[in-house]
């Protein structure tokens, strides 16, 4: 069985079709080349007389009640024919002799002796006998190739293994000085994968020939066999030669990638050292350096892509550049709002309105920058609400930011009170300045101070303002201020109101807590002058 296997393999190998000229059609029956027609004979073209041969021993082959005798060559005036009983296989002409170089009745001869040995064969290779070792040659093959394929898959287990075992052995990192540029684990899982990508390999390669020999066994897939063999080497073939073409245009992709990268790598490693602060440029700020180097990489890569394009295979066909056009318009037409927010987002952090962490008011929203990005500014306020802005509408709107000078100078709050004329400035003042110093998080240096902003028809308006450098506690401050201001005037018994009445205000009780009125504390009376201008006596009515 294992010469008839090889023998099986060196008949399939042979079955594949030269590099025949257009003109010549090969004869193939039961996947075998029998020999070549080069030449036509009146309309039927060397495919059409090469077909029809092979039809005609199909079906003399498959007649299992026809009798296969010697084959007989019948000599004409301009052809020879090669007849099995009373059917005429092929007719040889002076132009096949002369295209083979032969005498054409040595030809014709020569034709019907290997026509008898094929029919013959495929006779022999459909009796039950050759049935049987050819079905035990297939179990054989199967065996074998099971073997093979568990040999394999048991010995590249064990190297993986090996691979585990020996991390951090004899498989260790890569360091330049203290920097580590390959580490272990790293490099093992490069050699697993390498040994992965062999192992696939060499099974697809092993499933391919067990495939090939199993057609080549049996008479009826012999002909798959060579097409597949066939296919296999005008795929390789072609692969070899566009690979063998593309080789330079690959050079020099490989050339603009690695420059690519490394001046990717000098401008990260510039713009890091700009943030830690190891290199200043004058008028470029720390926090540009992350989104600059973002935006350079960005060109960087586009710049490349560009040259790089044109060194890539079919990029001149018609249907790469109808699927760019219909990107290009798709993206054109969708990204308008997107590009805007990312421009927005870029010239945001060149302008240095807010960084992350400053408690910002941007249109109506009050809270601290949790994160921005090229296209929208994440904002968490003081009820643990996230909000997401657009840039596009951040740029359009007024930012008020709380903590860009609060470290430096602070960052001042202030409150207005209303307080009556009849209230004297001077205590009012002392009066706002003893409620900011009793609240915390406002500072001492630089001192309250208290501006009189409007005297309005019925009272002053007094507006205290204080210094703080916690602009994230706003709420807090102010609530305790307000209750500051609260107590120091109630406790200094001055009322906090707006007097807009036109009622007589004599004879109301005061408008501070009962906890706050002294003991003896007592409304007082009403205060009536006559006409005259003297006074009326108390409880004196006031005339209609």
């Amino acid at each position: 069985m294992t010469t008839r296997l090889i023998r099986l393999t060196i008949l399939a190998l042979a079955a594949l079709p030269g590099s025949a000229a257009p003109a010549e059609a090969p004869v193939i029956f039961n996947g075998r080349t029998l020999f070549t027609l080069r030449t036509a004979v009146g309309s039927f073209s060397p495919e059409a007389r090469a077909e029809a041969l092979q039809d005609r021993l199909i079906t003399l082959s498959a007649d299992r009640l026809a009798k296969i005798g010697p084959l007989t060559t019948v000599k004409g005036a301009s052809s020879t024919d090669i007849d099995a009983g009373d059917v005429v296989l092929l007719s040889i002409t002076d132009q096949d002799a002369a295209a083979e170089g032969k005498p054409r009745d040595v030809l014709a001869a020569s034709y019907a002796q290997i026509l008898e040995n094929a029919l013959r064969t495929s006779r022999e290779e459909r009796s039950l006998k050759q049935r049987l070792e050819d079905l035990g040659l297939s179990l054989v093959l199967t065996a074998f190739f099971i073997l093979i394929l568990r040999l394999v898959q048991l010995g590249f287990r064990r190297l993986h293994a090996n691979f585990e075992s020996w991390r951090g052995t004899r498989i260790r990192g890569v360091r330049l000085q203290r920097l580590e540029l390959l580490t272990a684990q790293r490099a093992t899982w490069i050699l697993i994968s390498a040994a992965r990508c062999i192992e696939a390999t060499g099974l697809l390669l092993l499933s391919y020939f067990y495939v090939s020999l199993m057609l080549s066994i049996f008479p009826e897939t012999r002909m798959f066999a060579a097409t597949l063999f066939a296919n296999t080497q005008a795929g390789l073939r072609a692969a070899g030669h566009a690979l063998a073409a593309f080789l330079p245009n690959l050079f020099t992709i490989v050339l603009i990638v690695i420059a690519t990268r490394y001046t990717i790598k000098l401008c990260r490693y510039l713009f890091r050292a700009v943030e830690t602060g190891m290199l200043t440029i004058s008028g470029f700020y720390p926090e540009w350096a992350d989104p600059s180097y973002k935006i350079v990489r960005l060109l960087v890569l586009a710049i490349a892509a560009v040259v790089i394009f044109p060194f890539i295979p079919g990029n001149d066909s018609p249907a790469l550049r109808g699927v760019s056009i219909f990107f290009g318009v798709l993206v054109s037409l969708g990204s308008a709002g997107t590009v805007g927010n990312i421009v927005a987002g870029v010239l945001l952090t060149y302008t240095r309105a807010f960084q992350i962490g400053d408690r910002v008011r941007i249109a109506d929203t009050l809270g601290d920058v949790t994160e921005k990005t090229l296209l929208a500014t994440h904002i968490r306020t003081i009820k643990n609400e996230d909000i997401t802005v657009p840039n596009s509408l951040v740029l359009s709107s007024h930012i008020t930011n709380y903590s860009s000078c609060c470290q430096d100078r602070g960052l001042i709050l202030h409150t207005a009170v209303t307080i009556g004329y009849d209230a004297p400035w001077r205590q009012i003042h002392q009066l706002l300045i003893s409620a900011a110093a009793a609240t915390p998080d406002l500072l001492s240096e630089p001192a309250p101070f208290v501006l009189q902003t409007a005297l309005n028809d019925f009272y002053v308006q007094y507006q205290l303002n204080a210094y703080t450098r916690e602009p994230s506690r706003m709420a807090v401050i102010y609530s305790a201020l307000h209750q500051n201001i609260q107590d120091q005037f109630n406790e200094a018994g001055v009322e906090i109101c707006s007097p807009h009445f036109s009622a007589i205000r004599d004879g109301n009780h005061i408008a501070i807590p009962d906890s706050y009125v002294p003991e003896r504390y007592v409304a007082p009376a009403f205060r009536v002058n006559g006409g005259s201008g003297s006074p009326r006596p108390e409880g004196a009515s006031l005339p209609l």
